[in-house]
């Protein structure tokens, strides 16, 4: 069973909307567990305090090093990595996701306020994590979409497992264009938007051709960085 701990000042977020679709079936038959860990239990004081102003002056609140190294020491575990939700990590990709779900599961770290003691990263080898160049107003939600990244790659929680492997990302490319019925559809603008032939002609050749061709061409226009990186490894294969 894939563990995954998230230490937050919020755990009546989660499972939040992990709780639903595949993501929730699979957690409900075991094939994944998710522990949400209240930091505020782990204050030393009466009044609960997890929070400090920031020596040198400036905004905001820091997460104290005592409390919060208190709540990761009781979910650490040999062989774990332990995730920070951080704008300042390294960005999440579909190739962590894939070697976080090939362990036993992951400690997921979410700041407030303004972060959290550096102490702490250090401390603890926290591994700082990013899921885009923004700021949000805690870690939690970067955490649920961690986790959902996590939790489809598992066996048996996605209905298609092939459909994983077409997916953007799997081969350095984004996904092509889908449809469906009608063959004809009317817009609100009042345009007749037609299916592709190609994907009508029932040809599979030439339906995985035009797919793969799709594909190159919304990488190289939308993301000029994984192009760059596709073009470059197709090239040294030659």
């Amino acid at each position: 069973m894939w563990q995954a701990s998230v230490l937050t000042l919020f755990p009546e977020m989660f499972p939040g909307p992990l709780g639903l679709s595949l993501a929730g079936k699979a957690l409900r038959d075991g094939t994944w567990s998710l522990d949400a860990v209240d930091i505020r239990r782990f204050a030393t004081d009466r009044h609960g305090t997890v929070d400090d102003a920031p020596f040198g002056g400036g905004a905001g609140l820091v997460l104290k090093p005592d409390v919060l190294s208190a709540a990761i020491a009781t979910v650490a575990r040999p062989g774990v990595p332990l995730l920070l939700m951080s704008p300042r990590g390294r960005p999440f990709d579909q190739v962590r996701a894939r070697e976080l779900v090939a362990g036993p599961g992951a400690v997921l770290v979410c700041g407030r306020y303004e972060g959290i003691d550096e102490r702490v990263v250090e401390a603890h080898a926290l591994e700082e994590v990013s899921v885009g160049d923004f700021v949000l107003s805690g870690g939690e939600v970067a955490a649920l979409a961690v986790m959902d990244a996590c939790v489809r790659l598992l066996p048996g929680t996605m209905g298609d497992a092939a459909s994983a492997g077409e997916e953007s990302f799997e081969d350095g490319l984004l996904e092509y264009p889908h449809y469906t019925r009608p063959a004809i559809w009317r817009g609100p603008d009042g345009i007749d938007r037609p299916v592709p032939e190609v994907l009508l002609s029932g040809h599979h050749a030439k339906v995985a051709a035009w797919r793969a061709e799709r594909r190159r061409e919304i990488t190289r226009l939308r993301r000029a960085d994984l192009w760059a990186r596709f073009a470059g490894t197709e090239t040294g294969k030659r």
